[in-house]
């Protein structure tokens, strides 16, 4: 076992302890799968990475490091809040990346980030909040779907019902799998997300994205829920970046969106999850955010 430093930061806000919580372990060489597994179980956090070196073929192709992501129970290919809350960590403790965009290898290969107000939806009241927060703005640009298009009836059907609204409630619907095989389903409004009261019993084992749109003139477009297994039933993430990722490419790409937009993720658990979308000109989905540290040290590993 040896000293690693370690970071424990808030993602998707400017407001420490109002985001999504990641350990972040800056040095996990030499450490196995299974270790990086128990360290996470032990954390209790909902994910924890693990920095490494690039791969040979990864730093052939521009990365400038490699990450593993670990929730309990299992490795993920590719997750949001720990693809930013990671490069957050590196770029606060010297990083510096090759290009002008720092480039990530994980599970699902290569993915870009960028930094700064570019990675955000124009707009001066955002912009103004990322200043008073004291922090940089991240932006990831959102992986291929693995999976797109409509969900089955039988499906949408099963979720009306275990999110305990009508099947006519649901507006539109579809597979949201970019890793985390999401499925996502649209209410008719916020409001509506945010009185969900889910029965695990009927949605278990399935990974459910809620989104709903907010009264025109409110300060985020969009209310984003997301459910899936737990230790003990369903639970709960308070903001998620993959999520928001598919959202994104699904609810821009049929028109059910604009192309910029910020949706607020949280608000049920009293967190102020913000997450910023942009399409650019090239037609690629960036899913931003601030970061902030909140722990920073070390630990035996």
């Amino acid at each position: 076992m040896q000293q690693r430093p370690f970071k424990q930061v808030d993602v998707f806000t400017t407001t420490p302890y109002r985001g999504n919580p990641l350990g972040v372990v800056l040095d996990g060489t030499g450490l196995s799968a299974a270790e990086m597994q128990h360290f996470t179980n032990w954390t209790n956090l909902s994910e924890c990475s693990f920095l490494l070196p690039p791969t040979p073929e990864g730093a052939a192709a521009g990365a400038d490091y490699r990450v593993r992501i670990f929730c309990p129970g299992r490795e993920l290919p590719f997750a949001g809040h720990p693809t930013l809350g990671s490069c957050h960590a590196w770029l606060e403790a010297g990083g510096v990346p090759r290009s002008e965009h720092v480039v990530q290898e994980c599970g699902v290969g290569l993915v870009k980030l960028r930094r700064g107000e570019s990675a955000i939806p124009r707009g001066a009241a955002t912009r103004e909040a990322a200043q008073r927060g004291g922090e940089a703005l991240l932006a990831f640009a959102a992986p291929p779907l693995i999976k797109s298009g409509p969900l089955d009836e039988a499906d949408v059907q099963l979720i009306a019902r275990g999110l305990g609204v009508a099947r006519s409630d649901i507006t539109a619907h579809a597979w949201c799998d970019n890793g985390p095989n999401w499925r996502g389903v649209m209410l008719q409004s916020a409001e509506q997300v945010l009185a969900l009261k889910p029965d695990g019993a009927v949605l278990a084992g399935l990974d459910i994205g809620v989104v709903g749109p907010h009264p025109a003139g409110s300060d985020t477009a969009y209310e984003v829920r997301a459910f899936f297994p737990g230790n003990q039933g369903l639970a709960e993430d308070p903001v998620t970046g993959s999520l928001n990722a598919a959202l994104a490419q699904w609810l821009i790409g049929t028109g059910l969106a604009p192309e910029r937009y910020v949706a607020a993720q949280g608000t049920a658990m009293a967190r102020e999850g913000r997450v910023h979308i942009e399409r650019d000109a090239s037609g690629s989905i960036w899913v931003g955010g601030a970061s902030v540290t909140c722990i920073a040290g070390h630990v035996t590993l």
